[in-house]
């Protein structure tokens, strides 16, 4: 089977190291997904996106020629941000994760989906991994934003 960049391919991931998931294809070979190529929010660890064991969908990143390498990226078949956004509304209050404070602290990132994220304000006592109950405040489609209220 000829692989190419782009191409979306099914496998099994079968090792996961601290700096991504390695997938063993359909066809035998196996690929490396790094862990930001796991997802759009910052995550601290492949594990928790992926299992062991599990059966994943991934889109050819890169193949290095000389050294057949190749490259995943597994958020890249999460749907894209407008897919995503469908199925949420100005005004819902939904259930978030807490993943990442902005370094300046103007605010929180609390991951919505897999594949989307919002931005609440500030807080020190949002600890990351921490499950949370938001608000959306407003989605902005034209810079792909959505603005969060902690309830």
């Amino acid at each position: 089977m000829k692989m190419e960049k782009g191409q979306i391919i099914e496998g099994t991931v079968i090792n996961i190291k601290p700096y991504g998931v390695f997938v063993k294809m359909d066809n035998g070979q196996v690929g490396l997904a790094f862990i930001e190529d796991l997802s759009v929010v910052r995550i601290k660890s492949p594990e928790e996106r992926l299992n062991i064991g599990q059966k994943i969908k991934c889109m050819i990143k890169s193949i290095d020629k000389e050294t057949g390498k190749i490259n995943l990226s597994y958020k890249d078949c999460l749907g894209t941000w407008e897919e995503n956004i469908e199925n949420f509304k100005e005004g819902m209050t939904v259930k978030g994760i807490v993943r990442d404070k902005e370094k300046n602290k103007n605010g929180v990132f609390i991951e919505l989906t897999p594949n989307l994220v919002g931005m609440t304000e500030y807080t020190e006592e949002l600890q990351y991994g921490q499950p949370i109950d938001v608000c959306i405040k407003k989605i902005v489609p034209e810079k792909k934003k959505v603005k969060l209220i902690i309830v």
